[in-house]
């Protein structure tokens, strides 16, 4: 399997989940995106020191091409994933306390800001 490939399948993953499993959502969410691009810029500074360094090196055989800031586009859709699924889970823990919470039941999770 490729890595373009295996970019593509977190990618679906991970909208899967978000908007199946978990149901939060959070691909919909005015928030997210804001977030994101903060978090983004960052991840495109780092590939393009990491591998226009030559510290990290991509067969390009693997991998579609095209590059920002050095790094392959498929270095984006993990980096995409990633965050994705993260903030994701963490929604779904804290609803999951909370509704707990609202139920009586104690938990050992702050309660959340997240709606």
């Amino acid at each position: 399997m490729t890595y373009s490939t295996l970019a593509v399948t977190a990618v679906v993953a991970v909208l899967v989940v978000d908007l199946f499993g978990y149901r939060t959502r959070m691909v919909t969410r005015k928030a997210y995106w804001t977030a994101y691009a903060i978090i983004v810029s960052f991840q495109l500074l780092m590939n393009g020191v990491l591998t226009g360094l030559d510290v990290v090196v991509y067969d390009e055989r693997t991998i579609w091409g095209p590059r920002i800031a050095y790094a392959p586009v498929e270095d984006l859709l993990f980096g995409w994933a990633m965050v994705t699924l993260t903030l994701a889970s963490w929604a779904a823990v804290n609803r999951r306390a909370n509704t707990a919470r609202r139920r009586g039941v104690e938990t050992d999770t702050r309660p959340s800001s997240t709606r």
